[in-house]
């Protein structure tokens, strides 16, 4: 089984919580996490970011579900940022696409495609889920 390695945007995983649609493209990309056909790329910024806005009193998420999302993404690959020098619109994201940038094979999963450069590593869920799917079909 090939596995792929992926940053995943913080509201891609705010919205797999969310998701009351098993077969929603962020629900299915968790349970690729879980049964490990993704590999998981995290820094610890990443994850005290996860763990920031996961615990808002908005979402209002148990507990012991965001530890399990949260572990599930440390069973990954650690790895240390490298600087793009691109100029994002917003700096809090450049974390995740340096992230992903460090890891040749990795692809950065987001909802907000517009916010990164436009390269062939940063895709949506659903553009994530159908690489997986093409692979599949070989």
């Amino acid at each position: 089984m090939k596995r792929y390695y992926a940053v995943f945007d913080t509201n891609v995983i705010v919205s797999a919580l969310l998701s009351k649609n098993l077969q929603s493209p962020t629900v299915v990309l968790l349970d690729h996490i879980i049964d490990r056909t993704i590999i998981p790329v995290y820094n610890e910024e990443i994850i005290e970011e996860y763990k920031e806005v996961l615990n808002r009193e908005k979402f209002g998420f148990d507990v012991k579900r965001i530890e399990s999302a949260l572990n599930a993404i440390r069973a990954g690959l650690c790895v240390r940022r490298t600087a793009t020098g691109w100029d994002f619109p917003d700096e809090d994201d450049a974390v995740f696409y340096e992230v992903a940038m460090t890891v040749d094979e990795a692809y950065l999963v987001t909802g907000n495609t517009k916010h990164f450069p436009r390269v062939r590593k940063v895709v949506t869920p659903a553009e994530m889920l159908m690489i997986i799917d093409e692979e599949k079909m070989k």
